[in-house]
């Protein structure tokens, strides 16, 4: 299959005009005028422009249902929701909940990596954003199930996922923290995340192996300019990349384009949204066992803290757009630094020979007029709006 004549953001991120070949699940070629035989198909896409499928690795739910609903039908749900909103790989976030929920919450995405549904984004891992945190900077999470940083614990969820998380939360300054760390990075990416840490601290605890931060200024100590905090220590190191929030609820756009102008190709988007997301605002909402109130395209707790965003991949990419940093940046950072995290970079989030054709066609509105994805080595447009 061709798709032709279409504009496409090439491996290195550079809009170009070309065709891209697909075979059994994959891209195969791309560039100008690539040769057909007859009866070959061919989808003219001469006024859309083509980029790969975003990929969200912080999420814990959206269109009613969660991560930690612990079933694979919540999962199922959305996964479809994300492939309409053009993500077509997620990483399932877990809370700050009991064992056991995290337990079923673990298995259930087991079930739904191992046995895709063809109509949904694809469980490429998951993301565990609790329980070894910081109670000073709980943010939306639950305190009574906080924990201290345990390995032990965290390796026998690691094994029951089968090795599926590729991301593991902690505050490194709680006792333990270091051990955790140090032992931690040997199974997956172990970010820092609802933290107290000073600059120091946060520093020391990039060279006992942390190369994530979670959510960039939020849970953690603001940049000031006598103490720099944990976003003046990533800023500061190039072995860390971060997630940030671009919904304009999380970060101010000024902050954001900041951000970018400094860490570039270090920052990822997340959306970290909740199950509110594509459902009618209110208060019938839960997140982690607290109840959240929507209102404004702001969800928050009764005592005002934020609690997740409604917002997605695509919604962030446009406002980034909006907001005066480069399509292809915004999309880079949807896209490929996402799997370059959680170690799937050879497989998805880019458009270059040799990975899945996962791919959101947007108009020149860069609204999604379809998204394809590939399963069992077919590829199949999933989304179609125009």
């Amino acid at each position: 299959m061709f798709i032709i004549n279409t504009t496409y953001l090439d491996k290195d991120f550079h809009l170009v005009k070309g065709d891209l070949q697909i075979e059994n699940g994959r891209i195969t070629a791309c560039g100008p005028h690539l040769p057909r035989n007859d009866g070959d198909t061919a989808i003219d896409a001469a006024d859309y422009t083509i980029v790969p499928g975003f990929v969200d690795v912080h999420i814990h739910g959206c269109d009613g249902a969660d991560t930690c609903d612990g079933t694979p039908e919540a999962l199922e749900k959305m996964a479809r929701f994300l492939l309409a909103h053009g993500v077509t790989s997620f990483c399932p976030t877990t809370m700050t909940v009991d064992r056991p929920t995290i337990e079923k919450a673990l298995l259930a995405a087991k079930s739904v990596h191992e046995s895709p549904i063809e109509d949904g984004a694809k469980v490429a891992g998951v993301n565990m954003e609790g329980p070894f945190i910081s109670a000073a900077r709980k943010g939306a999470q639950r305190e009574d199930d906080i924990v201290a940083p345990d390995f032990q614990m965290f390796r026998e969820l690691f094994n029951l996922s089968g090795g599926l998380v590729k991301l593991v939360d902690v505050a490194p300054e709680q006792p333990g923290g270091e051990d955790f760390v140090k032992r931690a990075k040997e199974l997956c990416r172990v970010s820092i995340a609802h933290t107290t840490a000073d600059y120091n601290t946060a520093k020391e605890s990039f060279d006992w192996g942390i190369t994530h931060a979670t959510h960039l200024f939020n849970a953690m100590n603001g940049l000031h300019h006598r103490d720099p905090g944990v976003v003046g220590a990533v800023f500061d190191d190039e072995r860390v990349r971060a997630e940030i929030i671009c919904d304009g609820q999380h970060i101010h756009p000024a902050v954001l384009k900041t951000a970018f102008r400094l860490m570039g190709d270090r920052l990822l988007i997340i959306s970290d949204s909740m199950r509110a997301n594509g459902m009618p605002e209110g208060t019938a909402y839960d997140l982690g066992g607290q109840m959240v109130t929507v209102s404004g395209g702001k969800a928050v707790l009764e005592d005002g803290t934020i609690a997740g965003s409604v917002s997605n991949l695509h919604q962030e990419v446009k406002n980034l757009v909006s907001w005066g940093v480069p399509l292809e940046t915004a999309v880079k950072s949807a896209s490929l630094i996402p799997a370059l995290q959680i170690g799937l970079d050879k497989e998805i989030g880019s458009i270059e020979p040799g990975k899945y054709a996962d791919l959101v066609i947007l108009d020149k509105d860069l609204e999604i007029s379809a998204v394809w994805i590939s399963h069992g080595g077919e590829t199949r447009c999933a989304v179609k709006k125009a």
